[in-house]
């Protein structure tokens, strides 16, 4: 069966042609899980099923435990920004007002 759906992630509208019944779309829209309606589904058969997030959209989008990301690089959307001061002390700071030392050597 053809089914054409909106990426949630994209916005596109792709279709993906899919080996399902409408009894089986009717079992996973009354609540039954989709792997369990459809076990013959791939993983990414489900995900666009789900989601409208195809494959290729996947692996554009996506970072996974086994993909390496440089978190330092300058050029990289999930690199850390620096913190801006707000003028509040920090937490060491506030327990050296008290008398206490962070010490983190033992």
């Amino acid at each position: 069966m053809k089914i054409t759906i909106q990426s949630i992630l994209s916005k596109n509208i792709s279709s993906m042609d899919i080996d399902v019944t409408h009894e089986q779309i009717a079992q996973w829209e009354s609540g039954v899980l989709i792997h369990l309606a459809m076990p013959h589904l791939c993983e990414d058969e489900r995900e666009f099923m789900m989601t409208g997030i195809t494959p290729d959209e996947w692996d554009t989008h996506m970072v996974g435990e086994d993909d390496e990301v440089d978190y330092e690089s300058n050029d990289n959307a999930y690199a850390e920004e620096e913190e801006e001061d707000d003028g509040q002390p920090t937490w060491e700071q506030e327990w050296e007002d008290y008398g206490e030392v962070y010490n983190d050597e033992y």
